[in-house]
């Protein structure tokens, strides 16, 4: 179910949640799988998601840490990038909430579960909030290395 940082080859789909796409622009431990990632995707060897609200979390964050004009720049770096937004539909949304009933993790972060489990991707992150999720969740997540991993 959960793999060490670096250990999946650069196909197939991913979902960055939050916590991955910060750790990139703020170039934190993890940073450099991050940009593998949007790398090998600009090529097209593999396929990025995210779903629209974890890019609102990171909106957020960003705006109460750092105000409106870099939100504002973030997501236009956000919107350069080969990520696909996806919008949180019914089938989504529902998803995410049967998630959460059965993991104690925040519904932002049951989203980014959700989507990984309907595109049968690996959710990328380093959260350690995600440890909460339950093998029979079927979640396969990769972690963003630590630092002295990287």
């Amino acid at each position: 179910m959960q793999n060490a940082g670096n250990s999946s080859p650069l196909a197939g789909e991913y979902v960055l949640d939050s916590y991955a796409l910060l750790a990139f622009f703020e170039a934190e431990p993890g940073s450099s799988q991050v940009r593998r990632l949007l790398e090998a995707a600009g090529e097209n060897s593999c396929r990025l998601y995210m779903c629209v609200m974890n890019l609102g979390e990171i909106i957020y964050i960003v705006e109460r840490e750092r105000g409106l004009p870099k939100a504002q720049e973030t997501l236009a770096r956000i919107n350069e990038l080969p990520i696909k937004i996806v919008s949180a539909d019914r089938i989504l949304t529902l998803a995410a909430a049967h998630l959460n009933t059965g993991c104690s993790i925040a519904y932002a972060d049951c989203f980014a579960a959700a989507l990984a489990q309907i595109k049968d991707a690996t959710l990328v992150t380093g959260d350690p909030e995600f440890r909460k999720i339950k093998a029979e969740c079927n979640v396969h997540i990769e972690w963003l290395a630590l630092k002295q991993e990287e």
